[in-house]
Formats: C-alpha cells, sequence, structure tokens
C-alpha cells in the first residue's frame, strides 16, 4: 500500500509541542495533546525554523533558541510534498525540512512515530515528499 502525503503528519494538528531534545547530530521534537499518544519527530537533518516572522537555519547561532521559542505552542497545520518536504506550522512560527543534497548526511531525513495504533514514517532522500533529493 502506498504512503498518501500528509496522511501521518497531518495527525500532529492539536498537538502541543512540549520539549526539544538535542542529541549530537539531530533533533528530537516531542509532543503531547488531545489523545494520550506522545508523538515524536526525530529530525536527523536538522529543521529550519521561523520564529515571529524571522527564519533561523542551523548554521546561525540563535536557531537552538529559535526552536526551543516554538514550545509549548500547538500544531495548526502540516504539509507534505515534493519541493518542500515537511512543514509544521505552529501559532507563532514553523519548522520545515527540505535539505540540499550535502545537508542528507545519512539514509533518513526524519521520522515520526509515537501513535497509539503504531503507525510511523520515516522520510528518506528520493522518496515521498523527499523525491526531489
Amino acid at each position: 500500500m502506498a504512503y498518501e502525503l500528509n496522511s501521518l503528519l497531518s495527525r500532529l494538528v492539536g498537538f502541543r509541542l512540549y520539549s526539544v531534545q538535542f542529541v549530537m547530530d539531530y533533533v528530537q521534537l516531542r509532543f503531547d495533546g488531545p489523545t494520550d499518544e506522545t508523538p515524536v519527530l526525530t529530525c536527523d537533518v536538522l529543521p529550519t525554523v521561523t520564529l515571529a516572522g524571522e527564519r533561523f537555519s542551523p548554521a546561525e547561532a540563535n536557531w537552538a533558541g529559535a526552536l526551543r521559542g516554538l514550545i509549548p505552542q500547538d500544531v495548526i497545520a502540516t504539509r507534505e510534498e515534493t519541493g518542500i518536504g515537511i512543514k509544521v506550522d505552529f501559532g507563532a512560527g514553523s519548522l520545515q525540512l527540505h535539505p540540499s543534497r550535502d545537508e542528507v548526511t545519512g539514509p533518513e531525513i526524519a521520522m515520526l512515530n509515537g501513535f497509539g495504533d503504531r503507525s510511523w514514517m520515516v522520510w528518506r532522500p528520493g522518496e515521498d515528499a523527499f523525491e526531489d533529493l
């Protein structure tokens, strides 16, 4: 069965970002919210962040602060498509994963899991929303 773009990512709508965990060379975003589920978005490629209309890339000094600035906002929309990659919108900002080929250093870009029905998704270069990489 083929994966339908945004079908799993869109389940984050209504969830609150409550934790950002920086782990050596990746970041984990943890959500809680309207159900007992606790989804986790693991970003093996670091996302760009837009906060209060200003865009921050992972190479910038204020990037980590901008990412933390999305706590404790609720997800209001998600988007997943070729040319955009993954985008998660919050009330005052967003995060987006759409790396260049040079920024992809491993086999995976991101993974979303932690739903009660054990649904999960792994995004890889050349597949689904990242078929342009």
